[in-house]
């Protein structure tokens, strides 16, 4: 009875805070200015000619990736450790990069290392932005205490965050829903880019990849498609951004009414508003993805009370990849952000180990 309700608490702190952050409407909601136009139409078309193609094939032909030599600048170092920034120019092709906002095509990352230690014997995981995480701490506070076990982090900077967030946004609220495909697209492509960087250039022995919430989904998508086995490790993670926006407190925070506007179909309910919805983020939907050449290093971590992701969702991913794990810790979203960084670091362990 203690766990139940423990249980109800969890996942009322995420309706709290998702009643506070979204339906006070103290910021303005995701997609405030509609679905994106022929942006959408574009990422669209390209979605759903990849996943006709097959995407494992068309992953295969697209590899290696276009190279990349990030100019980097020392932050700080220790006698243990150093920390490092680089930036690059993103690797997307000219018609993603000409939908791309300017902002964005920077790419910055940043290197958390073990000192004295030769890259062979590391490995090196790409953590990857949740939804609002903007700047690189709270992925290098995640990464940090793995140092000791010969594991460097190396933390992406989303497209449309942080610095490369468009100047019209605020803050995490993207204005388009062309601009979630957008996000998640070049997210990949950059996600694969650094991968094979660490693997050619820096050499080091095992990489990963590895995301809370929105980050897990784009963890999973990059896992399924690199060429070699590679620690996977979604974090709080739907299988596909529509459960996000259409089921989770999310949908608390969508401009449902800008969205049935820009369609232009007065008489159209948000639940039709909400199918199209739908319809759209399923080219999200990381079960069409192929499975990873090392199932068994994919390991899932979910919050047994999540508000944000329901429990089928996660389970609805692990039956597409047979051989992967799923651990569950007790909490809602926001609390398993807060209380089970040893969880994340665990898993991240446990599933490099698997690798050798």
């Amino acid at each position: 009875m203690v766990a139940l309700n423990l249980g109800f608490c969890h996942y009322i702190l995420d309706h709290i805070y998702g009643a506070f952050v979204h339906r006070m409407r103290l910021a303005p909601p995701f997609f405030s200015a509609g679905w994106g136009g022929p942006k959408l139409e574009l990422l669209e078309k390209m979605t759903r000619q990849l996943l006709s193609q097959g995407l494992a094939e068309v992953a295969a032909q697209r590899w290696p990736p276009r190279n990349i030599q990030p100019l980097w600048k020392t932050v700080w170092e220790s006698r243990t450790a150093r920390l490092q920034e680089g930036i690059f120019k993103t690797p997307c092709d000219d018609e993603l990069l000409d939908a791309l906002p300017i902002e964005s095509y920077t790419a910055r990352v940043a290197l958390l290392t073990p000192k004295c230690v030769p890259a062979h014997r590391m490995a090196c995981v790409v953590h990857l932005a949740g939804t609002g995480d903007h700047s690189f701490e709270r992925r290098l506070r995640l990464g940090g205490p793995l140092l000791k076990y010969n594991i460097a982090t190396m933390v992406l900077e989303s497209p449309f965050y942080g610095h490369r967030r468009p100047r019209l946004q605020h803050g995490a609220k993207l204005l388009c829903v062309s601009d979630l495909l957008m996000l998640g697209r070049v997210t990949i492509e950059e996600t694969r880019t650094l991968l094979y960087w660490l693997e050619t250039e820096a050499g080091f022995s095992k990489t990963g990849v590895c995301g809370l919430s929105m980050g897990g989904v784009h963890a999973a998508m990059v896992g399924s498609l690199h060429p070699t086995p590679v620690a996977t490790l979604p974090f709080l993670a739907p299988h596909s951004a529509a459960v996000a926006f259409c089921e989770g407190i999310l949908r608390h925070g969508t401009a449902w009414d800008a969205l049935r506007h820009d369609l232009q179909n007065v008489g159209m309910t948000i639940e039709e508003v909400r199918e199209r919805m739908r319809s759209v983020l399923s080219l999200t939907d990381v079960t069409q993805f192929p499975i990873p050449k090392s199932p068994s290093a994919a390991i899932f971590v979910a919050a047994t009370d999540d508000g944000y992701i329901p429990r089928h969702s996660i389970l609805e991913l692990q039956r597409a990849w047979p051989g992967s794990e799923v651990r569950w810790v007790t909490g809602g979203h926001v609390s398993s952000f807060i209380l089970h960084n040893d969880a994340f670091r665990r898993a991240i362990r446990d599933s490099l180990d698997r690798l050798s």
